[in-house]
């Protein structure tokens, strides 16, 4: 089988920068599907953006494919044939159905009768003739919400196409995409090097298009230039840029060929806090803002041009130009903001509705603040500086800066509480009520802090669960899960001791009449719980450990959080298989019983060896577990149990539970009824399985 390797190249317009690499490794994913379900082999996959193209390339390809043999079963021999051996109507129509007679048909033996059977040799296909359609069903599949159709051309987009081609090795794949004939015509850089053209072999597209296009196709590559110009760059003025993650993928989106370069502002600007500075740097115009060793902004930024200029300077201070009037809007906006205090701010609160049905942000705050004093009071906080950043926490949303600039919300309440001589601890707890803000973020560890931000996101999900517009399928407008995740991860991160259902009582009470719906409480305990075991999956913890506990309902969180771990641990011992049957054997005996449980076991009454030594053994170990259970030292309890797991062997060998003497009976059952809620103290064991 011969192979070559297979180049397509959809030249366009401008692509979104946010989603270029989505749209390529979605397309690549896409067409080597297509190639496996027609059976292509091939070597290695690989795909390339830039701005204005997605391409992929496919080495080692297989130019055709295989030949097959099918194999088309006929009828049954015994129903294909008279009883004067002629052939019936459903045999002669089987195999003109197939081109041939019925005597030019096979036979094949099965253990289930003889069957008439057709081998057809099918010839492969020409990987060419079947380039274009995989190519176009796998455009067709690219995740694009708003496709766009331009001149008068009918097909859609994500942006309008100019050039298509399509490359088996030095062949040119004839076809169209996207309603454009394939052509060896590729574009390079708008302003260097060639403005178009004809590419000779699928192998040299990178370089072709480096060389003559002046375009870096290769998108990681692209990226790692940056990465490594940006941190050289920021080495020369004693920095360290500030390259996050998602600016530097978009960076990377915007420029065919970077060329990074250093810029500065006036040092006045740096009296305005950073993180407005940075905000408008990286948000508006793509710029990496420069810190120095101590983590202080210092009065440059790295920005990354799109074109190699003869005169670079002109490039930085047009760049510099461009930034210095969002610097400047704020500084303007800061020194404006600081002639007002907070707390003078709170009564413009009241003009905004934070939701209909729960009234405005006033009202917000001051159920805050009460909620934040109460949550204060359970963890040992300040419970003044709690309700007074409670208070003040929406009031920097009526800031100019914030207006201006808002993901600087709570950032920028810190800086004007420290301004307005609120204390450190208000401050704190001001920037940090939102979090955390995404998956990984780290959350609040100080107590005035942590105990505002759970009355945030506490507020929230009382209030929204209360006028019954719970999250449904994958809308969720008021981000309740991330919330929901937030209060779990605040309070078992810290091993704070709260009780969800004291939460979200206080937190419904605040609510006042506002609230609708009379299972709000029991419904905001579901999804708290709910996102328990979403949680622990997602840390590779296994579903019937998270049932074990879930089925103990236990309602604070760093006391769920140390269950779980105890029986994950329990799990990974050797005993834990053979208790866990044990109890589920107990859990179904117990469960046929009518009425309530015997619990008093009566030593007179223990006949058999077997059942004196569990009880024995149980009688042992309750003083050791009692202080364990109280103290949540569930993992040294469960090991302690562990160790009855001979003891119950032994019972369940030796001895009959449903004995015919009642007596005998009820004080077997207190027996296995005491053994299994001393289990019970952590976890319902008998779901592991």
């Amino acid at each position: 089988m011969k192979h070559q390797n297979l180049l397509i190249e959809i030249g366009t317009e401008e692509l979104p920068p946010k989603a270029l690499r989505t749209l390529a490794e979605s397309f690549l994913a896409n067409f080597t599907e297509e190639l496996n379900k027609a059976d292509l082999a091939f070597e290695k996959s690989l795909w390339f953006a830039a701005p204005r193209r997605l391409a992929l390339k496919i080495d080692g390809l297989a130019v055709a494919q295989q030949d097959k043999v099918v194999e088309k079963r006929g009828p049954a021999v015994s129903s294909a044939f008279d009883a004067e051996g002629k052939p019936t109507k459903a045999a002669e129509g089987w195999a003109r159905g197939n081109g041939i007679t019925v005597d030019q048909a096979e036979r094949l033996a099965t253990d289930k009768g003889e069957w008439l059977v057709y081998r057809a040799k099918v010839e492969g296909v020409q990987t060419k003739t079947l380039v274009p359609a995989m190519a176009q069903r796998a455009l067709d599949k690219l995740p694009i919400p708003k496709p766009m159709r331009w001149g008068a051309n009918k097909t859609q987009f994500i942006r309008p196409v100019h050039t298509v081609t399509m490359l088996m090795g030095d062949e040119l794949i004839a076809g169209e995409l996207l309603g454009i004939e394939s052509a060896r015509t590729v574009r390079g850089h708008r302003f260097m090097g060639e403005s178009s053209f004809e590419l000779d072999h699928a192998d040299n597209y990178l370089a072709a298009l480096l060389e003559r296009g002046k375009v870096m196709a290769d998108y990681e590559a692209r990226k790692a230039i940056i990465k490594a110009d940006a941190l050289k760059a920021a080495e020369q003025i004693g920095g360290i840029p500030n390259i996050e993650e998602d600016l530097l993928e978009e960076v990377t989106s915007l420029v065919e060929w970077p060329v990074v370069l250093t810029a500065s502002f006036e040092d006045k600007f740096l009296a305005v806090p950073a993180e407005a500075l940075v905000y408008t740097m990286k948000g508006d115009q793509k710029y990496f803002p420069v810190f120095d060793t101590a983590g202080k902004l210092l009065p440059n930024f790295i920005f990354v041009s799109n074109i190699v200029s003869k005169d670079p300077q002109q490039i930085i201070s047009g760049n510099e130009k461009v930034v210095r009037p969002r610097l400047a809007d704020a500084e303007f906006f800061f020194n404006t903001d600081k002639k007002q205090t907070l707390e003078s701010r709170l009564a413009s609160l009241e003009t905004v509705v934070f939701q209909q049905k729960l009234g405005t942000l006033k009202a917000r705050v001051e159920r805050i603040s009460k909620l934040a004093g109460f949550i204060a009071a359970g963890i040992d906080a300040n419970i003044a500086d709690a309700e007074r950043a409670g208070l003040l926490s929406k009031c920097d949303l009526m800031t100019n800066m914030v207006m201006e600039f808002t993901d600087t919300q709570g950032t920028m309440g810190m800086h004007y509480a420290r301004l307005d001589g609120e204390t450190e601890a208000v401050a704190m707890a001001l920037e940090e009520q939102y979090k955390p803000k995404f998956s990984g973020d780290t959350v609040p560890t100080a107590g005035v802090s942590c105990a505002v931000a759970l009355a945030e996101k506490l507020d929230t999900l009382t209030g929204i669960f209360g006028i019954g517009q719970a999250p449904k399928g994958a809308a969720d407008p008021f981000a309740l899960r991330r919330a929901a995740i937030g209060v779990l991860r605040i309070i078992v991160e810290n091993k704070l001791p709260l009780d969800l259902v004291e939460l979200i009582a206080k937190g419904i009470e605040l609510h006042g009449d506002n609230l609708t719906n009379a299972n709000a409480g029991e419904e905001v305990l579901e999804f708290l719980m709910a996102r328990f075991r979403a949680w622990y999956q997602d840390k590779g913890i296994s579903t019937d450990v998270i049932l074990a506990v879930l089925a103990r309902r236990p309602t604070r969180p760093a006391d769920f959080d140390a269950r779980i771990l105890a029986v994950a641990h329990f799990r990974t011992m050797d005993e834990a298989l053979a208790l866990a049957a044990a109890n589920k054997r107990v859990s179904n005996i117990l469960a046929k019983v009518e009425g309530e449980l015997p619990t008093e076991i009566k030593p007179q009454l223990l006949t058999e060896a077997a059942e004196q030594a569990l009880a024995a053994k149980l009688a042992e170990l309750q003083p050791q577990l009692a202080p364990l259970f109280a103290a949540g030292e569930y993992q040294q309890a469960l090991t302690l149990l562990a160790s009855l797991r001979n003891a119950v062997d032994a019972f369940f060998e030796d001895v009959m539970v449903m004995a015919d003497d009642m007596a005998l009976r009820n004080n077997r059952l207190a027996l296995l009824n005491q053994l299994r809620e001393q289990f019970l103290h952590v976890a319902d064991i008998s779901l592991l399985q």
